[in-house]
Parts: structure tokens; sequence; C-alpha cells
């Protein structure tokens, strides 16, 4: 009877589960190589938590060298936006993921496509043909109407909700009941013929998480949907026969998907295919206003949109270095025995991964990208700089690409020796930051310290334009400085104000701050001398005149 019902739904599949598996045979890797996928739906909005899971997939594939590779799970046609799928492959290729295989913006790069769901239907047919076969399927014509009163009945008799035992009214349908329903044009899905039981009646099954460890769970009772009425499968279904046919062996996803754990146990089951390891990453977290951990969420936290990394200027390898330390304990605790080290060397481990919460903080990123950016030489800096003025703030561009070498010596300002500055974060606060050295953005944005009068700035500036020397070095440049502050009553050294304030009107320090405000408009930045030197005499000097003028 199953046959028929088989030949009745599916007359045109000729082929057979064993044929498909010889078009998609074993790979042939190395031992222990392991095999990943990401797996986004092109919905156009792409967030933290894919370039999450994506790390993972792609440190564990390529660590055991083995594949990671890229599937557009797109069988909801209601969720498809137009350019999604190029935008996905953007993002990822920005943040420094890169496939081995799959669906790429040209077409698709390997051998176990079609890398689209939605292409692959006629191969999911096959294998919804063979559970028919073997009674472990069956067509269901249940209306909405009829699923919500279902639900509405479960739900006042304080039942579990959904389709499975009595309230599977087409389970035993047989072929002569359907064929007479499907000729009305009555529209029906296919639905897993469940061996489980409901609540207290549920037998216990346990699954070896590849992060959780031993997960122990009811097995699924419920007859779920596994192809809908256009012919096309559910999430369920799909990902199940792609995970086998395409070889995967370790599936990396959020916790959020525990609770189908154990459809996707019943459908390999059913099938006859080995079980992944399923590794459940724990859900990106964050303090809320209320000081509690809270998911991160897309209507809330603009920070969840990986565009928003691009579009604030985030520096890729920033980004990756600190979804590092959130990915695995011991990452930090690496990077500070390897300072110089390419990320890609630390061994990553599923085992120093959290299973609780993931903590997100915007300012440690921002801390971790100033350490980040240190590491980067100014040439590619200037790069990256000028690409994301390109597409970002192109008003700015020209400021950039004017002068490369000026640009260099901006970006490399205070980044040597053994304590480098770590003043940078992002391209606009990169930009911003080092904004003074270029006029039409120069303005005085601090006050001269209350220590010094505005009759003592204006006698600090004359006295420094009457020595000043643009051939000094810097000890000797210092050196005019104290000299000129001792003759004006400012000690000469801090600590000497520090220990005897009443004998002096301040100290050099604020001496040389209203130089360096005159300079640079700003009261904190790096080295005054290194910065005239960037600047040139004739800009350090119209400087310092105009802003004693304007005393």
């Amino acid at each position: 009877m199953s046959v028929k019902m088989a030949e009745l739904l599916f007359p045109e599949v000729k082929e057979r589960p064993e044929d498909i598996e010889k078009r998609f045979p074993k790979r042939e890797l190395a031992p222990g190589a392991r095999v990943t996928r990401l797996g986004p739906s092109p919905t156009g909005f792409i967030h933290l938590g894919n370039l999450y899971g994506a790390f993972v997939d792609e440190r564990l594939a390529h660590q055991s060298e083995g594949v990671f590779y890229l599937r557009i799970e797109d069988t909801d046609d209601k969720r498809y936006v137009e350019g999604a799928v190029e935008t996905i492959i953007d993002s990822l290729d920005f943040f420094g993921i890169r496939f081995d295989e799959g669906a790429t913006k040209e077409g698709e790069v390997g051998a176990y496509g079609p890398y689209h769901q939605s292409q692959r239907a006629e191969i999911y047919h096959v294998f919804v043909r063979e559970l028919v076969e073997e009674d472990m399927a069956y067509p269901c014509f249940l209306t909405e109407d009829e699923i919500a009163a279902i639900r509405q009945q479960q739900e006042d008799a304080k039942e579990m909700t959904g389709i499975y035992g009595k309230y599977a009214k087409y389970r035993d349908i047989t072929p002569e009941e359907a064929e007479e329903k499907i000729k009305a044009g009555m529209p029906y899905v296919m639905r897993l013929k469940s061996d489980g039981k409901p609540g207290e009646e549920a037998t216990a099954i346990t699954v070896e998480d590849g992060i959780r460890g031993t997960l122990t769970m009811p097995e699924n009772f419920q007859d779920v949907v596994i192809l809908k009425t256009n012919g096309i499968p559910t999430y369920h279904f799909a990902h199940v026969v792609d995970d086998h046919l395409m070889r995967t062996t370790h599936v990396v996803r959020g916790e959020e998907w525990l609770s189908t754990l154990p459809v996707h146990v019943e459908l390999f089951n059913k099938l006859g295919f080995e079980l992944p390891v399923y590794c459940h990453t724990a859900q990106l977290m964050k303090i809320g206003e209320d000081g509690n951990k809270r998911k991160l969420s897309k209507r809330k936290d603009p920070e969840l949109a990986l565009d928003y990394y691009r579009q604030a200027g985030y520096h890729p390898q920033a980004v990756r270095e600190y979804l590092l330390t959130i990915l695995n304990s011991n990452y930090e605790e690496w990077r500070k025995e390897n300072p110089d080290s390419d990320a890609d060397e630390f061994e990553f481990t599923m085992e120093k991964m959290s299973n609780s919460g993931a903590l997100f903080d915007i300012n440690k990123l921002n801390d971790v990208s100033k350490d980040t950016l240190v590491r980067i030489s100014a040439a590619d800096l200037y790069d990256f700089l000028k690409e994301w003025a390109e597409k970002y703030r192109p008003e700015i561009l020209s400021y950039i690409t004017e002068d490369r070498e000026y640009m260099l010596k901006i970006l490399d300002l205070g980044r040597d020796g053994n304590k480098p500055r770590k003043d940078f974060i992002t391209a606009g606060q990169m930009f911003d930051f080092v904004s003074y050295f270029f006029d039409d953005f120069f303005k005085i944005e601090d006050e001269i310290p209350q220590e010094v009068t505005k009759e003592d700035a204006k006698a600090i500036l004359e006295g420094y334009l009457a020595t000043y020397d643009h051939n000094d070095d810097q000890s000797g440049w210092f050196e005019k400085i104290r000299t000129m502050a001792a003759e004006m009553g400012y000690a000469a050294k801090p600590k000497d104000y520090k220990k005897h304030p009443e004998e002096y009107k301040g100290h050099v320090g604020h001496v040389s701050t209203v130089i360096r405000i005159a300079v640079m408009g700003r009261s904190q930045s790096p080295d005054v001398w290194e910065i005239q030197q960037i600047l040139g005499e004739e800009r350090t000097v119209a400087r310092i005149k105009a802003f004693k003028d304007a005393i």
C-alpha cells in the first residue's frame, strides 16, 4: 500500500536513494578532517551571529585540513530578498571568511551542489518518496482552520500542542482516499510519521554535542511537515538530506535550535543517515539597561547587524580578534604570549567554548581594536582607511589621498617604541582623531589650562616663537620650553609643583599644553615635537601666531 501511495504522490520520481548517494560520494579527506557549512537564509539581513558561527565553522574545517562550504537555505520564498546572496558573500568575505566551495557571486564551485536548496527539489523528493514507501511519511490535508481548532482543543485540555497521535487525522489515509482528495484539488503537505510518544510516555534520547557534551532530551513525537504544499521541503528535512549528501561532519548552530534536535535525530535515523556532530553555540548576549543579560536584538541593537561594523569602520581583523576572545576562553592569554602571531595560528577548540550566554561588549571590542590596529602597518591602515572613505565618507577621501606620504607619517605617529600609542579604534574615529593635520578641519577645541592666565599664554607663545627652530631635535626643543617655563615662574618639573604648589604658577606641562592647543587645537595628543615635524615649519608657525592673536 505504501508503494502505491508513493507512486500516487511522486510518479515523476524514478531515481532511488542509492542513485543519489552515487552522485554524492564520501569525500576523500585526511583522517580527522572536518566538513562544515554555513547555511544562511537570503533575507537581506546578515548579523553578528552569522559571523560568530562562521568563525567556528571556518576554524574547525581549516585547522583540520577539511572543507568549509556555503549553502544558501532559500526554501522559504516569502523571506527571499533580491541581492541578499551577494550581500552575504560580500559581508563574510570582508571579515575574512573564505569558503572552499559552495555558492559564489559568479556561480557555484564544488562537486556537491546545487548549493541553493531551492534548486534541489528533485533530490528531496527521492528521499520523501522512500519514506512514504517505508510507511514513514504521509500526505496531510488538514486546513489552517482545522489546525487552529486542534491547537485550541489541546490548549483547553492542557495537552501538548501539535499534530500527533489522535490529532494526526490523515496518518493512516489510504492511497484511494488520498487520490480522491488530490483530484478534488485539496492542497496537502507531507508529514513525517513519528514513532515518538508525547509527555510522560516519551523515551529519552542522548546526543553528544561538540560543545555541550552529553545532551539528554525527550524524543520527537510530532508529525512534522517535511514537504510544503509547493513541494519545497521545510528547513528540517532539507538540512538533514543536504548535510548527509554534502558529507557534513559538524553542524554549528545557535542554541535556539536545541529544541529541534529531536526532530533532526529522528529524521537522520529514519533516512538511515549517520548523525553529524551537532555543536550548539551560546547565544550572543549583552548587558541591558537594567543591568541584566539579554539576547542581542535586531530591533534594539544596531550592533547586531554586520553592516554596523563596516559603516563605523571597524577593521575586519579587529572584529575577528574580538570574536575569538568570546569564542575561546584561552585566546586572550594566547594573544599576550604571541603578540605578533597571526590569529590563524591559534589552536581553536570546541572544549574552550562557552555553553552559556556569550557576552558581547562594544567597549571590549574597542579595546581589542586598539590593540589590533597598533600591530597593523601604516601602509595597510592607509589602504583600509582609503577604501572605507570611498564607500562611507567620500567627502574626506581627497584629504587622505592627496599626499600619501604625509598621511602615512600621520598614521604612524607615536606607534613605535616599547609603549606605542593605541589611539585608533575605527576608520571613522581614526580620521577624526588626526583631522587637525588638515587646515580645513583644524579648530581650537580645548581651553588653556586654568593655571595659565591669558597674559601668560600670550607670553608663552611669543617666547616660543622667538626661540623656535624647526631643526631642533626633540631634547633641544623641550629644553627651550623648560627654560622658558622656569623663567616665567612655572616649575621645570611637574613633581616639583606637586610638592610645593605654593611656590609656582604651575608646571612645564601646563606651559607645553598652551603650545599643544595652539598647534593641534587639543590639550591631549601625541608628541608635539613629532606633530610639528609632520606639519612643517610654515604651518606650525602660522597656527601659533593665529592662536596668540586670538587670545
